[in-house]
C-alpha cells in the first residue's frame, strides 16, 4: 500500500508561525512530499485559515498534532488543569479542522515529562479517568469529522502510557471510531519488544503514524527493521499518512523537551529529503533499483544539502 508522506515543521522550528510556514512549505512541498504537520503549541500561534490557503495553493495536506506542554494535564489532576486542557485540546480541533486535517495526535493525558510511579489503584483507575476527561474532546473532534489519536510516549517522557497495550486498555471506554492511536517509532523502538507485533496489535484503533530513525533522526539510516514495520501497517489496513516528526538542536527549548543535544543529521533539510527518498523506496519495487548498486530505498549519503 502506498501512502502519502509527510514531515512535522519541528524539523526546522518552534514554535511554528505564520512567517515560518509561508518559509518552509514551498520547500517542504518542492521536495515532493504529499503532507505537512503542524504542531498547535498554543491557540493562535498560527492561522488556521492562512495556513490552509497557502497548502492548498501548494497542494499539500495537513495534519495536526496537539502538545501537552507544562501544565497541561487530563488525568490525576485537578479540576481547574483538566478544564484548561480540554479547551485547549478543543481549539486545536477548531484548527484542525479549518487547515483539513483528519486527526488530532499526541499524548492527550498528561503532560510531557511528567512522571511518577502509578499505583495499582491508578492504573485501574485509568481507562475511567481518561474516558471522564476526554469525552468532550473527542465528541467536539467527532462533530468535525476529525479523530483524536492518543499517542504513547517512552518511559522518559510519560509514567502514563508507554505501550500499545497500555494505550488500548486506557481508550477501551471511548469510541473507537473518533479516538484511537497514533504511534510513533522513536518511542515504539524504546517500548516495545517487537515494533511490528506492536503496530499489528493496533489494528482497527490506528489512526496516525510518525516515523524517524532509532536516534529520532533520518528514517532508514537506523537499526530499524522497515520491511516489517511496513508490512505491519498494511496488515493494520491503516490509509493514513507516514509523517517523518524530527526536532531541531538549535532551538533551547524544543532541544530540552525532545532530549536532542546534537544534530541528528548533516544538515536539518537532509532529515526531510533523505527520509522523503528512503520512504519512497519502500514502496519501489526491487528493478526499480535498475542494478545501480544498494538497496532500494537506502539515500544516497550525498543527499541532503540545504535547499534556501
Amino acid at each position: 500500500m502506498e501512502r502519502a508522506l509527510g514531515v512535522n515543521t519541528w524539523v526546522w522550528t518552534s514554535p511554528l508561525t505564520d512567517a515560518a510556514l509561508e518559509r518552509l512549505a514551498p520547500r517542504v512541498a518542492g521536495w515532493g512530499f504529499d503532507t505537512i504537520e503542524l504542531p498547535v503549541e498554543d491557540a493562535g500561534d498560527w492561522d488556521p485559515r492562512r495556513a490552509r490557503a497557502l497548502l492548498e495553493d501548494l497542494g499539500l495536506s495537513a495534519t495536526v498534532v496537539l502538545v501537552m506542554g507544562p501544565g497541561r494535564e487530563l488525568v490525576f489532576t485537578d479540576t481547574a488543569t483538566r478544564t484548561a486542557t480540554r479547551d485547549y485540546l478543543k481549539r486545536v480541533v477548531d484548527a484542525a479542522e479549518t487547515v483539513g486535517s483528519p486527526v488530532v495526535a499526541g499524548p492527550a493525558y498528561a503532560s510531557v515529562g511528567r512522571t511518577w510511579r502509578l499505583s495499582p489503584d491508578e492504573r485501574a483507575a485509568l481507562p475511567g479517568a481518561l474516558a471522564e476527561a476526554l469525552s468532550p474532546v473527542v465528541e467536539h473532534a467527532s462533530a468535525a469529522g476529525i479523530a483524536v489519536a492518543v499517542e504513547p510516549l517512552n518511559r522518559y517522557e510519560t509514567s502514563v502510557l508507554n505501550t500499545v497495550d497500555q494505550t488500548l486498555e486506557a481508550l477501551a471506554e471511548l469510541p473507537r471510531e473518533h479516538c484511537g492511536l497514533a504511534l510513533d517509532l522513536y518511542h515504539l523502538n524504546i517500548e516495545e519488544k517487537d515494533i511490528a507485533d506492536a503496530i499489528e496489535r493496533a489494528s482497527g484503533m490506528l489512526k496516525h503514524v510518525q516515523v524517524c530513525a532509532n536516534d529520532r533522526g533520518t528514517p532508514g539510516a537506523d537499526h530499524l527493521g522497515w520491511s516489517r514495520i511496513v508490512t505491519a501497517l498494511d496488515r493494520t489496513g491503516y490509509s493514513g499518512p507516514l509523517v517523518i516528526e524530527s526536532f531541531t538542536s538549535d532551538n533551547a527549548s524544543i532541544a530540552a523537551a525532545a532530549s536532542v543535544w546534537r544534530p541528528l543529521a548533516a544538515t536539518q533539510d537532509a532529515i526531510a529529503v533523505d527520509g522523503l527518498a528512503f520512504l519512497r523506496g519502500l514502496h519501489r519495487p526491487a528493478s526499480a533499483d535498475g542494478g545501480g548498486g544498494g538497496a532500494p530505498g537506502v539515500p544516497d549519503p550525498t543527499r541532503g544539502a540545504p535547499v534556501d
